[in-house]
C-alpha cells in the first residue's frame, strides 16, 4: 500500500479515535504519526484523546481526563457523566461518517462505544487485546460479534480472538518505539542534569502511578533499600513519577536509608532507565519498559485482601509481568502480596546490583522477551498498526 494511495483515498473523510487514559493517548498519537507519515500528512481525525493525540492535529470532543477514573468505586460517582460522553461521542462518530473509528486501549469505555457503533457501517478497530488470557475468557467471543479487527500487543494473544472469527494482528509492544524516542545517551545526559556521579551505581524505584499502588508499596520498597547489602558502595536511588502521586511519593521518600532523587515526566523516567543498574517495580507496562531499556528488575505487588481474593478466583495466568509472560519463565523475580516482604525484595535485587550470573541470566532474557515483542511485520510497533488501520479505511471507501 503506498503512501500517495492512502493520502488521497482517506483525506476526504476523517479517521475517528477515541483513547480514554494516558495509556491509550501514547499508542494513539504515535498511530496517528505514523498514519501521517504513510499517508502523505492529508488525513483528517476526530475523536478524544489527550495530550500526545493533540500534538498530531486531535482537537478532542471533551476532555480525556474525564474519562481516566478506575475500579468501581471511582466510577460509580462519575457515571451519570460518563454515560453522557458515551452518547455524546457515539452521537459525533455516526454524524462524522469516518472512513476508520479506532477504539484504543480503556475497554470499559472504548469497547462500549464500538459495540453501540456496530450497526453504523464504518469498520471498527480496536487498539491493544482486553487481557482475555488472564481473566475473563469469555470476553473474546462477545467483542467478535462486533469488532473488525483487533490490534494485539503481545505475540500469544492473536489465537485467542481468532478462534471466534475475529481478524486480529499482533503488532509489537509500544514500549519498543517509546525508549528509541529517549535517544542515545540519554543515561549521562540524565547523571549531567541532575548533579549524579557518573561511577555511582543507581536503583531506579517504581512504587506504581496510583495512589493505593503508591500507599501499599513506597513503605515495602523503603524497608527493602535498608536491607541492601552494605558493600555497594555509593549507590543511590531515583524514583520517576507521575504529577497525580509526585507529592505523596516525595513525602514518602524523604525518610529512606539512601540518597534518594524524585522526578517526573517522560524525559526523565527514560534517563533514569538509561542511568541505572537495577530497579524494583511495581507490576505494569513498565516492566516492558525496563526491559526494552536493558534494566535487570525485581517486580513486587500487592493490592488489598479482597482484591487478592477475587483475583486468585479468576486470574488463569502464572506471572504478572509481561516479560515473563512472553517467555512463560520467571526472568523477572516476582514477589506478590504475602511474598512481597523488604526482605524478599532486597534478597533478589543484591546479585542484580552487584553483578553476577543472576544478573547476567536476567539481561539475556530479557533481550529474549523483547525480540519476541516487536511485531510480526515490518517498522515499528506503530507503524504495522497504522497499515492496518489505512488499509480498512481505503477498503471503506472502495466498498
Amino acid at each position: 500500500m503506498s503512501g500517495e494511495g492512502t493520502g488521497a483515498g482517506t483525506g476526504l473523510r476523517p479517521i475517528f479515535l477515541v483513547a480514554g487514559e494516558p495509556s491509550g493517548d501514547q499508542l494513539g498519537g504515535r498511530l496517528m504519526a505514523a498514519m501521517r507519515r504513510r499517508a502523505g500528512g492529508e488525513l483528517r481525525f476526530l475523536g478524544v484523546g489527550g495530550e500526545r493525540m493533540a500534538e498530531q492535529g486531535l482537537d478532542s470532543l471533551f476532555p480525556m481526563r474525564e474519562l481516566s477514573v478506575m475500579g468501581l468505586t471511582e466510577v460509580l460517582p462519575h457515571l451519570a457523566r460518563i454515560l453522557a460522553r458515551m452518547a455524546e461521542t457515539e452521537a459525533a462518530a455516526r454524524a462524522a461518517r469516518p472512513a476508520v473509528f479506532v477504539s484504543i486501549d480503556s475497554p470499559g469505555f472504548s469497547l462500549r462505544l464500538a459495540r453501540r457503533l456496530k450497526d453504523s457501517g464504518m469498520p471498527l478497530v480496536h487498539y491493544a487485546a482486553p487481557s482475555v488470557w488472564a481473566w475473563k475468557p469469555w470476553r473474546a467471543r462477545r467483542i467478535a460479534r462486533y469488532l473488525d479487527h483487533l490490534l494485539c500487543l503481545l505475540p500469544f494473544e492473536p489465537p485467542y480472538f481468532e478462534r471466534h472469527g475475529l481478524p486480529t494482528t499482533f503488532v509489537g509492544h509500544p514500549a519498543i518505539e517509546a525508549l528509541a524516542e529517549a535517544g542515545g545517551g540519554a543515561g549521562a545526559a540524565f547523571r549531567e542534569r541532575h548533579g549524579l556521579p557518573g561511577e555511582a551505581p543507581l536503583l531506579c524505584v517504581l512504587p506504581g502511578s496510583r495512589m493505593g499502588e503508591v500507599r501499599r508499596l513506597l513503605p515495602l520498597f523503603g524497608e527493602a533499600l535498608g536491607r541492601l547489602p552494605k558493600d555497594l558502595e555509593g549507590l543511590r536511588v531515583v524514583v520517576p513519577t507521575v504529577p497525580g502521586v509526585a507529592e505523596a511519593v516525595r513525602a514518602g521518600t524523604a525518610a529512606w536509608p539512601l540518597p534518594t532523587l524524585v522526578v517526573e515526566g517522560v524525559r526523565d523516567k527514560y534517563g533514569a532507565f538509561a542511568a541505572a543498574r537495577a530497579a524494583l517495580a511495581a507490576s505494569g507496562t513498565v516492566a516492558v519498559e525496563l526491559a526494552v531499556a536493558g534494566v535487570p528488575t525485581v517486580i513486587g505487588y500487592r493490592v488489598g485482601e479482597l482484591s487478592a481474593a477475587i483475583a486468585r478466583r479468576m486470574i488463569r495466568v502464572r506471572f504478572v509481568s509481561i516479560p515473563n509472560l512472553v517467555l512463560d519463565r520467571a526472568v523477572m523475580p516476582e514477589f506478590l502480596q504475602q511474598d512481597c516482604t523488604p526482605a524478599k525484595l532486597a534478597g533478589a535485587l543484591g546479585p542484580l546490583l552487584a553483578g553476577g550470573p543472576e544478573r547476567e541470566a536476567q539481561l539475556s532474557g530479557l533481550r529474549e522477551a523483547v525480540a519476541l515483542l516487536g511485531g510480526a511485520g515490518p517498522g515499528s510497533p506503530s507503524e504495522q498498526a497504522a497499515a492496518i488501520v489505512l488499509a480498512l479505511a481505503d477498503r471503506a471507501r472502495s466498498s
